[in-house]
C-alpha cells in the first residue's frame, strides 16, 4: 500500500509539473483554451466572397464591428474570433485570433470578386471552421449560392455531432440572377445541416439581411442555454409546452417556417398571437422565414405554451442565458486493469442501451440544483420522453443509461429543480443524434511525423444486412490517404481494414488533423462514422530544458523589517543557456514586479537582468526553448518563514486553473 501511495503521489506531482510547463510554454490564454475554459463564446464566420456578395459581406462586417465594440470589456466579450472565406474554387485560409482589432482588420480586407454563376465551396469552408473552432461554437455562414461540394454533407454532419457546434445559415437571393439563386434542393441541404446542429436556416432578401443578423447578437453571448428545440417535418398544428425558470435571462423564441400562425401563452394564461408585434408577453420581429420573439424582462418562471399552425415544415427553439446548464458525451464502457468509459467517436448502436456521461452545474455549483429526470426526446413527431436510469458519480457528474432509444433524430433533455429559487428548470441539448446498425472502431495511438506514412487500423461491423459497404475517408488538411473504398460485411462480425495517411514533409510540427471515416450500406439506408484527431509532431530528441545560472544578487540593502522596504531595491543577474542547441524561444518574468530585461535570444548565452523594490521579494524567470522545454530560475530574498501553505488544502490543479482564470478575468 505504501508503494501504491508513493506511486500516486509521484504521478500527481509529475502531472502538475507537466501542466505547469505547458502553461508557461503556451501562455495563460492558450492554456485555458486547451483546458476548455473560456469566459464566453467564440464568434466564427464562414463567408462567401463571390461577386454578388458585396452587400452580405458589408453586413457581416457591420455585425462583427458591433459585437466587438459593444461587448469589449464585458463578460460577453467573445473569447476568440474566427473567419473563413470561401469562393470558387478556393476556400480559406482560416483566420483565428483573440485580438479583436486584428479581426476587424481581417474582415475589412474581404472583397466580393469573381465566382460568376457557379456554385461555391461552402461546405469546404464550413469543414475548416468546424475542425478549427472549439467544440460547442456558434458558426454563422453567409452565402447566396448552392454548394458545389455537396458531397461533403455527410462529413459535415459527422463533424457537427462530434463537436456539438451550432451552425446557422444566412441565405440571400439576389433578384435577376436566376442561375445563381438558391434552389429548393440546396436550401434543404443547408436546412438539414442547420437542423442537425440546432441552428437556424434563414432565407431572406439582401435588403432584409441586417434585420436577420440580430440572431448573431443573441447567440454570441455567454451562458447560452436551450430550453426547448423541436422540428416538424410535416406541417401540422401542435402545442408545445416548455418550462422557464427564474435563472433564465434574455429569453428568445425562434420559429423558422412559412405560412404559419402561432399563439404564445404564459403560466398566468396571458396570450399573444403572431399578429401582435408588441404585446404583453414580448416583441415579435419577422424577417424572411424567421420569427424572433423576445420575451419581456418580467417574472416568467413556470410552464409556457406555444401553439403553432402551419401547412409546411417548421422549427422551434427557445433560448436564454443561465448558469444552470450541462455538458454531455455518449460513452461506451471498456474493461481491463483500469476500466472506465470512453467517448464514442460515432453514433450509438441500434439494439443496445445508450450510455451518456453528463456534468451538471447550478448557479452555485452542482449542489444548488436537483436533477430529477434525464432522457431522450425525438426532435420531430410526438414529444415522447424516454427516461434514463441515473447513477450519481459525484461532483455533478451523472452516468445515464437509456434502454429504449428513440428512432430517428433525438436530443437530450434534462429536468429538475433549482434549489435557490425553488423553481423547476428544463434544458435541452441542441445537436441531433441518431442510432445506427453500423459500428466503426478506430483509435489513434501515437502522433504522426511529417513526411512519414501513418497506418491506422479500423474495424467495421453491422447488425443489419450484410453485404458491400462503401468506405469514405476525409481529412481537413488534404493529406494523401489510402484505404479500401469498400468492405464486405457479415452480420454481427467485424471486418478489419487499414487507412494510411501521409502528412507532407513541410507540415509544421504541432499541426492538428481531423480525420473522418464513414461506412455506408449499398442501399444508403444505414451508415456511421468515426471522427478522429491526429497530431503531426516532428521527432523530438531534445528533452533538456534551458539552464539558468544566477551570477550575482545584490540585496544587502533590503531591511529585515518588510514594512520598511519601500525606499530600497535589489537586483539579480543570470545567464541562460540551451545545452542541446535548439535555441531559446522566449524568456519571460513569471513572478515579480520589477524591471526585467535580457540580451538577444540568438546568443549562445542569454544574459538576464532584474531590478525590483525590496517589497517584491520573490522572482521567477521562465525560459522556453524551441521545442517547448521549460526551464525556470527562482530566487527569493525572504529572510523569515512567512510562507503560507493554506492553498495546498485544495487540489493543486484546481488552484492553478482558478488563479489563472481570476487573474485574466
Amino acid at each position: 500500500m505504501a508503494f501504491h501511495n508513493a506511486a500516486v503521489d509521484a504521478a500527481i506531482a509529475a502531472s502538475l509539473q507537466l501542466l505547469e510547463d505547458i502553461r508557461l510554454a503556451a501562455g495563460d490564454n492558450d492554456f485555458l483554451r486547451m483546458m476548455g475554459i473560456a469566459r464566453s463564446s467564440v464568434v466564427c464566420f464562414v463567408i462567401d466572397t463571390t461577386g454578388s456578395m458585396s452587400d452580405d459581406i458589408e453586413e457581416a462586417r457591420a455585425v462583427v464591428y458591433e459585437i466587438i465594440d459593444s461587448k469589449k470589456g464585458t463578460q460577453d466579450e467573445p473569447s476568440q474570433y474566427i473567419l473563413v472565406p470561401f469562393n470558387d474554387p478556393d476556400f480559406g485560409p482560416m483566420i483565428r485570433t483573440t485580438d479583436a482589432q486584428k479581426m476587424k482588420t481581417e474582415i475589412s480586407k474581404l472583397t466580393a470578386t469573381g465566382g460568376g454563376d457557379a456554385p461555391e465551396m461552402c461546405l469546404s469552408g464550413l469543414q475548416l471552421a468546424l475542425t478549427g473552432a472549439p467544440s460547442s461554437s456558434n458558426i454563422y455562414v453567409f452565402t447566396d449560392a448552392t454548394a458545389k461540394d455537396i458531397a461533403l454533407k455527410d462529413t459535415i454532419v459527422a463533424l457537427i455531432r462530434s463537436t456539438k457546434s451550432t451552425v446557422s445559415f444566412f441565405m440571400t437571393d439576389k433578384s435577376g440572377r436566376r442561375r445563381r439563386s438558391l434552389e429548393a434542393a440546396s436550401f434543404n441541404d443547408y436546412k438539414d445541416l442547420a437542423l442537425a446542429s440546432g441552428g437556424q436556416a434563414i432565407q431572406v432578401s439582401k435588403s432584409q439581411l441586417p434585420q436577420a443578423t440580430d440572431i448573431i447578437r443573441d447567440t454570441s453571448t455567454s451562458a447560452l442555454v436551450t430550453a426547448l428545440q423541436r422540428a416538424m417535418v410535416v406541417g401540422t398544428q401542435e402545442t408545445f409546452p416548455f418550462v422557464l425558470d427564474e435563472s433564465l435571462k434574455n429569453i428568445t423564441i425562434y420559429i423558422t417556417g412559412t405560412s404559419l400562425t402561432f399563439t404564445l401563452t404564459n403560466p398566468a394564461g396571458v396570450t399573444q398571437s403572431n399578429s401582435e408585434a408588441t404585446g404583453e408577453l414580448g416583441t415579435i420581429q419577422t424577417v424572411g422565414n424567421l420569427w424572433r420573439i423576445r420575451l419581456k424582462a418580467q417574472k416568467q418562471s413556470g410552464t409556457w405554451m406555444i401553439n403553432i399552425k402551419s401547412s409546411w415544415p417548421y422549427t422551434l427553439k427557445v433560448t436564454g442565458q443561465s448558469t444552470i446548464t450541462f455538458i454531455y458525451d455518449f460513452v461506451e464502457k471498456f474493461t481491463g486493469p483500469h476500466s472506465g468509459y470512453a467517448v464514442l467517436t460515432g453514433r450509438p448502436q441500434t439494439g443496445k442501451a445508450a450510455t451518456l456521461m453528463l456534468s451538471v452545474i447550478g448557479r452555485k455549483g452542482p449542489s444548488s440544483i436537483i436533477v430529477q429526470e434525464i432522457g431522450l426526446v425525438p426532435v420531430s413527431g410526438p414529444a415522447s420522453f424516454t427516461n434514463g436510469t441515473m447513477t450519481d458519480m459525484g461532483n455533478g457528474d451523472i452516468l445515464v443509461t437509456v434502454d429504449a432509444v428513440p428512432e430517428g433524430e433525438f436530443v437530450l433533455i434534462l429536468k429538475g429543480e433549482d434549489i435557490l429559487s425553488n423553481s423547476e428548470y428544463q434544458r435541452q441539448s441542441t445537436t441531433q443524434m441518431s442510432i445506427s446498425k453500423v459500428n466503426i472502431q478506430a483509435a489513434v495511438d501515437s502522433s504522426v511525423e511529417p513526411g512519414e506514412a501513418y497506418k491506422l487500423p479500423f474495424s467495421v461491423m453491422t447488425q443489419g444486412t450484410g453485404g458491400t459497404y462503401t468506405i469514405n475517408a476525409r481529412n481537413d488538411r488534404d493529406f494523401p490517404m489510402n484505404y479500401p473504398k469498400s468492405i464486405i460485411l457479415s452480420t454481427g462480425q467485424y471486418a478489419n481494414a487499414t487507412l494510411t495517411i501521409t502528412p507532407s514533409a513541410t507540415t509544421e510540427s504541432g499541426t492538428d488533423v481531423t480525420l473522418t471515416i464513414e461506412a455506408k450500406s449499398s442501399s444508403g439506408v444505414d451508415s456511421n462514422y468515426a471522427v478522429l484527431r491526429l497530431s503531426v509532431v516532428k521527432k523530438i530528441t531534445d528533452f533538456i530544458p534551458p539552464k539558468c545560472e544566477v551570477t550575482s544578487v545584490l540585496a544587502d540593502d533590503c531591511p529585515k523589517d518588510v514594512s520598511q522596504c519601500g525606499p530600497f531595491r535589489w537586483e539579480l543577474s543570470a545567464n541562460f543557456t540551451d545545452g542541446n542547441g535548439t535555441g531559446i524561444e522566449s524568456i519571460s518574468l513569471n513572478q515579480g514586479n520589477g524591471r526585467f530585461t535580457h540580451t538577444a535570444l540568438t546568443a549562445s548565452i542569454v544574459q538576464a537582468y532584474y531590478n525590483a523594490s525590496c517589497c517584491s521579494q520573490i522572482l521567477e524567470i521562465v525560459a522556453v526553448d524551441k521545442v517547448g522545454n521549460v526551464g525556470k530560475c527562482y530566487h527569493s530574498i525572504i529572510r523569515s518563514a512567512g510562507f503560507s501553505a493554506k492553498m495546498l488544502s485544495l487540489p493543486l490543479w484546481l488552484c492553478l486553473l482558478v488563479s489563472i482564470f481570476v487573474a485574466r478575468s
